[in-house]
């Protein structure tokens, strides 16, 4: 299969793969499964004191084809001052042209939303 640039890069950089230390300012969410081929998480550090929470790092793990992976990474670098909107950064539709996921993948692009939106949700919990 033929990736776009943004996908390529994204896929072999992989910025933000690996995953946070558990502690009190740090949520996990994950979706999908490996057996099912789409597995993604995501840790998310959060800047501790008063204010509305704003997340500080994150990390991403992935199991899945080469959009999937690229799509996490670039979630994950973009994640940094954002808050606790469980919305991802673009729209599925725009990161789906962005990273010129085919239409038969687009269900993945899901799985990378759920998991965001775990992520998102244990902070709150």
């Amino acid at each position: 299969m033929n990736y776009n640039d943004q996908t390529r890069g994204y896929f072999e950089a992989a910025p933000g793969a690996g995953e946070l230390a558990p502690g009190p300012d740090v949520s996990r969410g994950a979706a999908g499964s490996r057996a099912s081929g789409t597995w993604v998480q995501f840790d998310l550090a959060w800047r501790p004191g008063s204010g509305a929470a704003r997340i500080e790092s994150a990390r991403f793990l992935a199991f899945g084809c080469p959009h999937t992976i690229a799509v996490a990474a670039w979630v994950a670098e973009r994640a940094a001052g954002r808050g606790r909107d469980p919305a991802l950064p673009e729209p599925l539709a725009a990161l789906a042209q962005r990273f010129a996921v085919p239409a038969s993948k687009l269900g993945r692009l899901l799985v990378v939303e759920d998991a965001w939106a775990a992520a998102i949700a244990a902070a709150a919990a």
